[in-house]
């Protein structure tokens, strides 16, 4: 077999030209179809606009709770007097309804101790400030106990009177009909006095 019969050895043709041309036409007119009907199923800026909340804690005293919305469910901030935190710290797992500590901030499979529901996406924990999503467990109620004078159940943390469940000062579920304890959103701080939840 000669030198010039061999395929390797053959030099593209214009025919070969056409066809890779023909080919990446086709190429980048199915993407150029394609992408609108792609970029149009990811959520608008209204939506990307809720999915992240920051709050300004600079005015929030002491041993006072306020009550934010965050992608439509009201989200309990604390912050905590020295008692509340050793009150929360002190308390033993196998006191505990629910012994998973339903944060996201600190794994699936973390224990329900105080130290992991404060920490936040960054792993720094905050004892003063508790930050939960206020949705009862239960079935779906918003418990008393972020303004003063409300009734925050026996263990000085949240109540739901709607059906009785307790939960005390680290958002965990003490006494009651609902399972779970309530759970901590993702957040972190930006500064010292600003958090973004989200």
């Amino acid at each position: 077999m000669s030198a010039s019969n061999d395929a390797s050895s053959e030099e593209p043709t214009r025919r070969d030209f056409i066809h890779i041309m023909t080919v990446s036409a086709v190429g980048a007119g199915a993407v150029a179809t394609v992408w609108p009907m792609v970029s149009q199923m990811n959520p608008d800026a209204s939506v990307r606009a809720l999915s992240t909340k920051e709050v300004d804690l600079s005015s929030v005293s002491v041993g006072q709770a306020i009550k934010v919305m965050w992608q439509g469910k009201p989200v309990f901030i604390r912050r905590r007097t020295p008692e509340e935190i050793s009150d929360a710290e002190a308390t033993a797992i196998a006191e505990l309804k629910d012994t998973n500590a339903r944060s996201g901030n600190v794994g699936a499979a973390a224990e329900a101790t105080d130290a992991a529901r404060v920490t936040d996406s960054l792993g720094v924990a905050r004892p003063e400030w508790l930050i939960l999503v206020g949705v009862c467990t239960h079935l779906g109620c918003i418990p008393l106990g972020t303004s003063a004078g409300e009734n925050r159940g026996e263990y000085n943390g949240w109540f739901c009177p709607c059906h009785g469940s307790h939960y005390d000062v680290s958002g965990r579920i003490r006494k009651g009909p609902a399972p779970d304890n309530l759970p901590i959103p993702p957040f972190q701080f930006i500064s010292d006095t600003v958090v973004k939840i989200g």
